[in-house]
Formats: C-alpha cells, structure tokens, sequence
C-alpha cells in the first residue's frame, strides 16, 4: 500500500484530534470580595488583585467606593442586589434605576462590570421573595437598556443544596419544586432569550458533610484509584465532586428545557477552620484539605477539560472568600456555624495558600496542555507516515 493511500485519512485523524484538544476555553476563575472596616481600604485590595493576577471579583456588597477603586485596574466586577431591595425593584422601577445611579453608571466604563445578581439565595430568605424575583429582575434588566447598558447581564443567584433535588446520580437531578414552576422555569427563559447566565452557590464540601459515604479525596479533586462515582443512566464516569455537582444542575436545566444556558459558580471553597457552635467536631475544615481542593479546582478549571456534560465547563467560577469573614456562610447555603473561615487572603495581602490564578496549573512549559497534546500527536503521525516511506 502507498503512502498516499494514508494521508488523507491521517490527515483527517490528527486534524479532528489536535482542533478536540486546542479549542478548550478555561474558566475565567475570580473571588468573593467583603469589604470590612477591619480589612485594608479597597484602593489597596484592588492593587493586590492585580498583582495576585485575580481576573473577576464577585461584590455580594457592592459599595460604591469598592466598585470605584476597581475602576482602575482590569478586573470583571460580579455585583449584587440584596435580598431586601428585591421588593422596592420589583414594585418600582425608578427604585432599581436609582441604584445603578449609584453603583453603576458613575464608573461605567471605566469598571468593567458584567452582570448582576439580583438577589442571592432568595428561597432561602425568611421574606417570601417568590412574587418579586422576576419582575426585580426585569426591571433591572430594561433600565440597564434604557441606560445603554445592554452589556451587562442580570440574573440571581442559587444554593445548589437549597435548589436541586439530588447531587447523583447527576442525571436523576431536578430542580425543586415549587421553587422549579414558580421562579425557575420562567427565569430560564429570561435568561435564554437575554444571552445571560444561570449563577448558583456550588460546595462540594457541603455535599460530602451531608453524604457520610463520598470520600474526602473524592471531594479534593484527588487522583486515588477508588475516587469515582458511575452514573449508570449516562455511562459518565465522575472523577470528582465538583464535575457531578455541575451535570447535576446541566441536567436539571435540561428537564426544564434550558440545558445551553452558560453557568456561573458564584461562590465555591473550603473551610480552613471551623470554632462556632456545632463545628468542634469539625475536622475536614483544615488549611490542609482547603489547600488541596483550592489547587484541584485551579488545575481542573484551567484545564479547560470541562465536565462529561458541558465540555465547555462552568463560564466563571469565584472562591469563595477573599478574606476570612464568618458574617454571611449560614446565608449562602453553608453547611455549619457562621465562624468558618473560608479567606484565602491575610489581611497583610498576603496568599494563605500556594496557589496561582495565572491559569500555570492547566500548562506544560508555559503551553496549553491540549496544544501539547496535538503537537505530540501530530508528531507521531510524521513519526509513523517516515516509517511507512523506509518499509516501501
């Protein structure tokens, strides 16, 4: 046989394999920001996130001078809505035109901002905030229009412990109901024909500390040969807490007839230590295990691997948080106290852990794993057609 007879479909074969591998898109990865008065003035925050090369910052409150001094260095700003302007929004619409006057359109476009949650957690809040979610959220939606501000998207945000009915197997996954009829299904079909994202709270530690049968490793993103789970339904085989999580709610959007509406993580982590009530026991929350699940989630996400059912993966994912702050956790679906310490950050600016958000972990001397992986194939298929030429 010739050496011609092989090359088209060997060319065909590393083509397709080398445009699999170098299409991937990692995850833009950010941080949950709460300014305190005992935490360094924004001006110095947004300095160090610039150095520390954080790309997004998510503002669960975003006051005005916060979104000022990011006006000045380029990162995405996440804000947010509280729970409590959710009614005035929804009844009133100069109510959500007045606070873009504040917290917007003063520093646009200066601040990059890219979407806003209106609300975080609401089935959750003890005001029954299920009337007003969706006319808050179009409301925002037609001022940030009049306002020429068509870029920027809006949403709300979920607990994945709070919203979906089972974590695995993910294709069994649904939302809750009513919560499902009365905000979710209409609110995906906003957000389908609005080009925006589905945001949601997503811990794989809360899962493992209600599921005593996962194995911690399988939570840390570690690579042991007993760390996987098969969804029999699929034939997906899970390598890791996170991924499940994420096809879960995929596959619940799915059964409501949204499954290609982009996902936002707006708040993900581990505890690096836990003293209130009910956490004495609490050994899991450790600078050790939150080390670990930090570096697996960076390594995963920079990737760009995706998940079995969204190859593209999650659109952005922010850790939650960039300084210990025990205030908001038992508010956000956190399972334990509200004394956790989730921060990644000292005070003195200054990394807890030996982590990097430059995207190095998901490299090979500085290239992209999947273009590795292509030039080796391509390499190979050379290596095999010169082998072909000696023997003819």
């Amino acid at each position: 046989m010739s050496v011609s007879s092989f090359s088209f479909p060997f060319s065909l074969l590393f083509f397709s394999l080398l445009t699999t591998t170098t299409t991937t898109v990692a995850t833009t990865i950010g941080v949950t920001y709460n300014p305190t008065d005992t935490l360094p003035p924004p001006e110095h925050v947004a300095g160090a996130l610039q150095t520390l090369k954080i790309p997004a910052v998510r503002l669960p409150q975003p006051d005005p001078s916060v979104v000022r001094a990011c006006s000045y260095c380029n990162t995405s700003l996440l804000l947010t809505v509280p729970n409590s302007l959710v009614p005035s929004f929804a009844t009133n619409r100069s109510a959500a035109e007045l606070w873009l006057y504040t917290h917007v359109v003063p520093f646009h476009p200066r601040a990059r901002i890219s979407a806003i949650s209106v609300g975080s957690d609401t089935p959750s809040d003890a005001s029954d905030l299920s009337s007003s979610l969706l006319p808050a959220i179009r409301n925002l939606h037609s001022s940030l229009s009049d306002l020429g501000l068509r870029h920027i998207s809006v949403s709300t945000t979920f607990s994945f412990i709070n919203t979906l009915t089972t974590s695995f197997p993910p294709s069994s996954a649904e939302f809750q109901q009513p919560l499902n009829d009365i905000i979710i299904k209409p609110l995906l079909q906003f957000l389908e024909e609005t080009n925006s994202s589905f945001l949601i709270n997503l811990y794989p530690y809360n899962v493992y500390k209600l599921n005593s049968e996962i194995p911690i490793g399988y939570a840390l993103f570690q690579e042991q040969p007993f760390n996987f789970r098969d969804d029999h339904v699929t034939g997906v085989r899970y390598r890791n807490l996170f991924d499940m999580m994420v096809d879960a709610v995929v596959a619940a959007m799915a059964v409501s007839g949204h499954e290609n509406i982009p996902i936002i993580v707006t708040e993900t982590g581990w505890p690096s230590s836990a003293s209130g009530a009910g956490n004495t026991n609490d050994g899991e929350a450790s600078p050790v295990f939150a080390e670990m699940y930090l570096k697996g989630l960076l390594l995963h996400l920079n990737s760009g691997l995706g998940t079995p059912l969204r190859k593209e993966g999650v659109a952005e994912a922010y850790i939650y948080q960039l300084f210990d702050n025990g205030t908001e956790q038992g508010s956000n679906g956190v399972v334990g106290g509200s004394e956790q310490r989730w921060g990644i950050v000292y005070p003195n600016m200054t990394m807890k852990y030996r982590i990097t958000f430059s995207g190095g972990s998901g490299r090979v001397g500085g290239a992209p794993v999947g273009m590795v992986i292509g030039v080796v194939l391509v390499v190979g298929v050379l290596l095999f057609r010169k082998d072909l030429v000696a023997c003819s």
